[in-house]
């Protein structure tokens, strides 16, 4: 696409203001970066980063039907949710593969709000429309959102003067509707960053005010405007998946290390069971797993992995570590070499350099 048929964000505008380097991602032209990939990084992990993530999509399902339908298509068990909660899982296809991974809402048994990943919002909505069933409407909402996310130790500090919800009686992955900076907005404790923090959904026009009210909120706390590249980064130390790297069509929950987000228990059949179910009885012959390079280099995706001396797949994500120091990366492996400890090669630059199993997340939060 050239840079004249990109969408735009409804913060495009902010991000030229301040110096942003822009790139296309997902249909839009999105910043990469604006001080740093590091110093944006270590400014989330040490105290708040701000995220222009409006690329993401907004669907709302409703309708008497809509839990028997929902319980259909995701492989995480909706009714298990109560007004105010949101629980992560993945779309299926027949095959048990990744359509795409989301975050559900739920306001009651007949609303739910939802958000899949930007580039897959099309191929998304085509999929649950030709798969739905029974008294349910499914609509894109995606031009109706912009979407912040205020992530890092000192999020709720910064966001709370601001917003007329209460903050820290909001539990993980709970949600609620309220005013931000004045503005009718919902908000979730949620992100992908691996950090604490908060997801904003605005309606476009005043989006770009609440932006520099927060960046003024935070300016005497080091907050920075931070993008594709930090929050890359850090949902690799995270070790959260990204999809179309990690997980695609051709990857299932049980090969991605994803089964605590599939549920048997459900009072219909759902699709990819049977195949899920099998591969718990049966168990997979390949598994996502972390690594660390042992040999100095950087394994990127899309580099080649080999496992005794034969090649197997590719590593998934791949990158220097800001926060940790370290070169790390996830790749598949066959289920005899997953173990914490066993060693691997990648290819990297025609040299094949040493790499080591290690357990995930390769990093995780004090816990307050």
């Amino acid at each position: 696409m050239t840079t004249a048929e990109l969408k735009k964000t409804p913060l495009n505008a902010a991000h030229l203001k301040s110096g942003a380097k822009m790139v296309p991602f997902a249909g839009f032209e999105m910043p990469v970066q604006f001080k740093g990939v590091i110093d944006e990084h270590v400014a989330v992990r040490t105290a708040v980063g701000l995220f222009d993530v409006s690329h993401m999509g907004e669907f709302v399902v409703t309708g008497p039907d809509s839990q028997a339908y929902l319980q259909k298509v995701f492989c995480n068990n909706v009714a298990k949710l109560v007004p105010g909660r949101i629980h992560y899982t993945g779309l299926l296809t027949p095959e048990g593969t990744f359509v795409d991974d989301m975050l559900i809402y739920c306001y009651d048994e007949q609303h739910y709000f939802m958000v899949p990943n930007g580039a897959n919002v099309d191929k998304d909505f085509a999929f649950m429309q030709k798969h739905a069933e029974g008294d349910v409407k499914i609509e894109n909402l995606s031009d109706r959102y912009a979407q912040i996310a205020v992530q890092g130790p000192l999020a709720e500090e910064i966001l709370r003067p601001l917003c007329d919800l209460d903050l820290s009686g909001m539990k993980y992955y709970w949600f609620g509707e309220g005013r931000v900076c004045g503005v009718e907005c919902i908000v979730s404790r949620t992100g992908y960053t691996g950090e604490d923090g908060f997801e904003i959904y605005v309606a476009p026009e005043p989006a770009e005010g609440i932006w520099f009210e927060l960046m003024e909120a935070g300016k005497s706390r080091g907050i920075m405007p931070c993008g594709l590249a930090a929050r890359d980064t850090l949902r690799l130390e995270s070790a959260m998946h990204l999809y179309g790297n990690d997980i695609d069509e051709t990857t299932t929950p049980f090969e991605a290390g994803l089964e605590w987000i599939v549920k048997f228990k459900k009072p219909v059949a759902y699709h990819g069971e049977a195949i899920l179910k099998q591969q718990k009885a049966e168990g997979v012959s390949r598994r996502l797993v972390g690594f660390e390079m042992v040999d100095k280099g950087i394994a990127r995706h899309g580099y080649p992995v080999f496992v005794g001396g034969k090649e197997f797949g590719e590593v998934t994500s791949g990158s220097f570590a800001p926060y940790l120091k370290k070169n790390i990366g996830l790749a598949y492996l066959p289920i005899e070499s997953i173990a914490v400890g066993t060693e691997f090669e990648v290819g990297v630059r025609n040299k094949r350099l040493r790499a080591v199993v290690v357990e995930t997340p390769f990093y995780k939060r004090e816990q307050a």
